[in-house]
């Protein structure tokens, strides 16, 4: 090759990379304004009915009825802003912190096992959670995000390298492997099924083999069957409540919580009993301004309202994977892939432990649920989404 000629060829990758930077800023348009709207919707009706399902305990405990509801609210706020923040933030510099967040997730899930750290509060006998200072966080939340960016970034160079076992399933399993191992010791199972599912969807979207699909399905009904049939005996007296919520044997204990929460949805019939009115939440349903929230909503709101905010939920969900699929390239599309499969994933998880249609599991309601720091995860989570939607084809 000539010098002329690789002056020439120097020039044109020159102009080509001119070209796809003016073509990307030029793309550069508002958030997606229903996606928007349907996010901002779902935070200010979650404040709403925290508020609602919050105020006999925040009382009772703290001798303030508002005490959750203010905190929540300032949580909200400095979501909110982030959310901005990383909605007008290109994605594409992203790519560059991917790893290390991955990395730093599964440190400090090391470290909440360790004595004297994971000092945070502990849950049902669970120690899922690291404070520092006036905040406690769970790492679980950090190694969502950490598992979304690494698994876009590293996915969407591959291509056609993701129909291989060597590369399209090997990595992503060992990481999966280490993280769910992890969260098995705290342990945190809901946290586990919801990062793994979260993982194994971005992997088939990135253009794994349907074989490999359909042999993760055989392992997850495995799993389902053991538990089923007490092959593991892993927390085998939750699948007992489960099947059997109402046993004398464990109605005022062990079984107490879910059975309050069905007497919880079932009052509040077509209609519901009306915003503020439910009887449930003065002490009788345990976790009612968190993980049982959703049945506070059943009651006050009826089967009307609640089914209300499960089609916001499902518009969202909809919109997400719109999203990805007019996302500008291979990365976008994945992002928005994995933060949409979360929400839809962690709401079916919830609604179905609350109406007993799996067992009781332990996981938050997005937007609705109290939990500071995971909603403004959440929120910036929603704000990487939007910072898709702005350069979408």
């Amino acid at each position: 090759m000539t010098k002329e000629e690789r002056l020439l060829r120097q020039e044109q990758r020159e102009r080509a990379k001119a070209i796809e930077a003016a073509a990307r800023e030029a793309g550069r348009g508002p958030l997606d304004l229903p996606y928007l709207l349907l996010v901002l919707t779902l935070v200010g009706v979650g404040l709403i009915m925290l508020f609602s399902a919050s105020f006999p305990s925040a009382y009772y405990e703290e001798g303030n009825p508002a005490h959750y509801l203010i905190r929540q609210g300032i949580f909200a706020i400095l979501g909110i802003t982030a959310m901005f923040i990383v909605g007008k933030i290109n994605y594409e510099r992203y790519r560059a912190v991917a790893k290390m967040l991955l990395i730093f997730s599964i440190i400090l899930l090391v470290l909440v096992l360790i004595p004297g750290i994971g000092t945070g509060r502990l849950t049902h006998g669970a120690q899922r959670w690291i404070r520092l200072g006036p905040i406690q966080f769970q790492p679980s939340e950090i190694t969502k995000v950490g598992i979304i960016l690494y698994f876009a970034d590293s996915i969407s160079k591959k291509k056609d390298k993701m129909a291989t076992l060597r590369y399209g399933i090997v990595p992503y399993a060992a990481i999966l492997g280490v993280i769910a191992a992890l969260m098995a010791k705290e342990p945190h199972f809901s946290g586990m099924v919801l990062l793994l599912g979260i993982g194994a969807v971005m992997m088939y979207v990135g253009g794994i083999r349907n074989y490999w699909v359909g042999l993760g399905f055989a392992l997850v009904l495995l799993v389902i069957y053991a538990f089923a049939t007490g092959i593991i005996t892993y927390n085998s007296s939750r699948i007992d409540i489960w099947l059997d919520p109402f046993n004398e044997e464990w109605m005022r204990d062990k079984g107490y919580q879910i059975r309050q929460s069905l007497l919880s949805i079932g009052s509040g019939g077509l209609f519901g009993l009306g915003l503020g009115k439910s009887r449930q939440k003065f002490l009788f349903l345990p976790e009612e301004h968190n993980d049982f929230i959703f049945a506070i909503i059943c009651e006050e709101l009826g089967l009307v309202g609640a089914t209300i905010i499960m089609v916001m939920f499902a518009l969202l969900i909809i919109r997400g994977y719109w999203i990805a699929l007019h996302a500008r390239d291979r990365f976008g599309s994945l992002l928005a892939v994995g933060v949409t499969t979360q929400i839809a994933l962690q709401v079916f998880l919830n609604i179905a432990v609350v109406t007993n249609l799996i067992p009781n599991t332990g996981i938050s309601l997005p937007f609705f649920s109290y939990g500071g720091t995971a909603l403004v995860i959440q929120l910036a989570e929603v704000g990487i989404v939007l910072s898709v939607s702005r350069q979408m084809r």
